[in-house]
């Protein structure tokens, strides 16, 4: 269960431990590529179907470690303070590209070099969060993938209102700041619009905040004694570092919650509703390729998701002792049994 789980989030802020290789615009060229990611490297017995369809797309592209790329990779391992270090030692070894995660990975990125390219693949909103101008110019040397959230945590606070139709109040599970001297960090995780889409919804939600393992208990505690019907739990940095540990008092306190990616789905929570994962890792290395064959980051737009899943685990629902809405199911890409 845990192992489902860690295999999507670790992907999802961008920790690809790859094989690459390419017929690149310098024949005989050894290019070398850096990996910053905030978590720590995955387990080699834990399932990667996200980085194999990385893998992959890179393969048909032609790129493979050892013969013209390197790979240089950069783990905090969860120590967020880590990341402006491990971003400047990658720009001392003189990388050709930096690939990165999620929005303090970019920003260390950014803030460590401005003419390396940068290649992003999950942040919640790079125009809002200051990394590019805008989409169709990204104006940096930054450029890659963006995620909707705005319009994500709409679709999922109203996904979750139809899985729970009497629900007239919602915790929703957000992170506290990540405390990064030197880096000022916009989580955009988008409170006020959620605020609006849960008015239109007849819903009151109830911002509860974490960042250390022990504050989940009490967020969740806090969430019962407020008489929460339902949890919203929000694509962050500490909430990804603990996805056990939510899926289990969710399943501990009875709260049908909903979450970002399949993983969590499969590792026993309620629901998901987000974009493809695999379908993110092979447009993610079309931006890999086309810098290194020698593509500027800011003639290539940044692209959203376009492949979105809605993932169901009945299993969880009947433990919860909910009936999921026929409606749901038949739109489900995936129901869990």
């Amino acid at each position: 269960m845990r192992r489902s789980i860690i295999g999507f989030i670790i992907f999802a802020l961008g920790i690809l431990s790859v094989s690459f290789s390419a017929d690149a615009q310098h024949p005989g060229k050894v290019y070398r590529i850096g990996f910053l990611s905030a978590f720590s490297p995955p387990l080699p017995s834990a399932p990667t179907p996200v980085l194999d369809a990385f893998w992959h797309q890179l393969r048909e592209l032609g790129w493979m470690e050892g013969q013209n790329m390197v790979v240089e990779r950069r783990w905090a391992e969860r120590r967020l303070e880590r990341l402006p270090a491990l971003a400047t030692e990658l720009v001392q070894l003189k990388m050709d590209l930096i690939l990165v995660g999620g929005g303090l990975e970019i920003l260390a990125a950014k803030q460590a070099t401005r003419t390396i390219p940068i290649v992003m693949m999950t942040p919640l909103d790079a125009v809002a969060q200051g990394f590019v101008a805008s989409l169709a110019h990204p104006g940096t040397n930054v450029t890659g993938l963006t995620l909707m959230t705005t319009d994500l945590n709409a679709k999922r606070l109203e996904l979750l209102k139809e899985t729970v139709p009497g629900s007239a109040r919602m915790a929703v599970l957000m992170c506290k700041a990540p405390a990064v001297p030197g880096m000022d960090f916009a989580s955009s995780e988008g409170w006020a619009a959620m605020q609006v889409t849960a008015h239109a919804l007849g819903v009151q939600l109830q911002r509860l905040e974490v960042r250390e393992p022990d504050d989940y208990e009490g967020a969740f505690a806090a969430a019962i004694s407020e008489h929460a019907e339902a949890m919203f739990v929000a694509q962050c940095y500490f909430n990804l570092f603990n996805p056990q540990r939510i899926v289990v008092l969710a399943a501990k306190y009875r709260l049908p919650a909903i979450y970002s990616w399949r993983g969590w789905v499969q590792g026993g929570g309620l629901m998901s509703y987000g974009p493809s994962l695999p379908d993110l890792a092979r447009r993610a290395a079309t931006y890999v390729d086309k810098i290194l064959k020698g593509a500027k980051p800011t003639d290539l737009p940044v692209e959203q998701p376009m492949k979105f899943e809605l993932v169901i685990n009945l299993k969880t629902a009947q433990a919860l002792g909910l009936t999921i809405p026929p409606t749901l199911l038949m739109l489900a890409d995936e129901v869990i049994r």
